[in-house]
């Protein structure tokens, strides 16, 4: 698993695309939202960290996790490591560690920037857990959507949907009215983790009441791993 997780790390920073995607866009994105953090009235901490979160993990990490796959499948590279010792969990787990391992640094950097400029969360236990279900859930939904993505290049459409909605989900959780159709927010991807960053960033909720916005974001976690396992393929798609 190791070896192919060293081997995978050493192709993203020889892709231009996965370079672009994985660091560029995510961190200029961020960039902004915290120059803009005080300028622009209704931009609270918590929902900048929220947007800050999954400018992160949909841009950069689901995109790359699904252009990532559907290259290696392309190329015939998964059905090569199939032919291996190791296991299929071993072969996904080696490749898409590196692009995990960097989502949570760019992640964490981007977060502390946020606390230094602005002031720092109010708990951070509650958000370390907000982060780790995102990202469990990005990765389970890049997994799915790898399924049903023909070549990196097609990537570029079939991402699109899901980082555009988790965004904008994102936002209307951190800068909408919180008693606007709250359910339908939580429901959605991004939704209750939004909310739950809010929380841990802006404090004013009980632990008791936050814990249970994980549920939905675990949620999809479960059952985008349940897709990805039916819809999956290790052999080039026709």
């Amino acid at each position: 698993m190791l070896s192919i997780a060293l081997g995978e790390l050493i192709q993203i920073f020889r892709n231009r695309l996965v370079l672009v995607t994985m660091f560029v866009l995510p961190v200029a994105s961020s960039a902004g939202y915290i120059y803009l953090h005080d300028t622009v009235p209704g931009l609270g901490l918590g929902g900048v960290a929220a947007v800050l979160l999954f400018l992160v993990v949909a841009m950069g990490l689901y995109t790359t996790t699904v252009t990532t796959l559907a290259s290696r499948r392309q190329n015939l590279f998964l059905k090569r490591l199939r032919s291996t010792a190791a296991s299929d969990s071993d072969i996904l787990t080696g490749l898409l560690l590196p692009v995990t391992v960097i989502a949570l640094v760019q992640v964490t950097v981007i977060l502390v920037v946020l606390g230094v400029v602005a002031g720092g969360p109010t708990d951070l236990l509650l958000l370390a857990a907000a982060v780790l279900a995102s990202v469990a859930m990005m990765i389970g939904l890049g997994l799915a959507t790898a399924g049903l993505t023909n070549s990196p290049e097609h990537a570029q459409v079939t991402t699109l949907p899901l980082v555009i909605g988790t965004l904008v989900v994102a936002g209307w959780v951190g800068f909408g009215d919180p008693e606007d159709m709250t359910v339908l927010k939580r429901a959605l991807p991004g939704g209750s983790a939004s909310e739950l960053v809010a929380a841990a960033w802006d404090g004013g909720v009980p632990l008791a009441d936050a814990l249970p916005l994980l549920a939905p974001t675990l949620g999809w976690v479960v059952a985008a791993v349940a897709l990805a396992s039916r819809i999956f393929r290790w052999e080039p798609r026709r």
